[in-house]
């Protein structure tokens, strides 16, 4: 992590993906699954992740709503997005927020990071190049 997203997380709390973010590691990611089937794959995944704890799934919306708590006692909401793109295709969005004020020094961004990481390797055969 450079020094500027650590500058950037003392009066930013939030982080999250997007097709037009700046930084390629927070562009959205595509999968080569249906929407029911990436629901299936991400649903389980995120749930099996230590640290992490799923509040709420609307699969009608393709929304998972999951709880982390910092190693300082803070508490960080992160929702994963799935949305269809194509009957084959499939996009995931992540938002991260960290409760109370001030910053939080980078860490949704890692979170991202970390979720992104652990979805890429169980996805990575069905992984699209955008």
């Amino acid at each position: 992590m450079t020094l500027k997203r650590t500058l950037v997380g003392i009066i930013r709390s939030m982080e999250g993906t997007s097709d037009r973010a700046k930084d390629p590691k927070l562009k959205t990611r595509y999968y080569n699954l249906s929407k029911e089937k990436a629901w299936e794959e991400v649903s389980s995944t995120l749930k099996k992740i230590p640290g992490y704890k799923v509040l709420h799934e609307v699969h009608s919306v393709g929304e998972i709503i999951l709880e982390k708590r910092t190693t300082f006692g803070r508490t960080m909401d992160i929702t994963v997005s799935i949305i269809s793109v194509s009957p084959v295709r499939s996009a995931v969005d992540m938002y991260s927020a960290s409760r109370g004020s001030l910053g939080d020094l980078g860490s949704n961004y890692r979170t991202i990071m970390h979720l992104f990481s652990v979805l890429d390797k169980k996805l990575s055969k069905y992984k699209a190049n955008e």
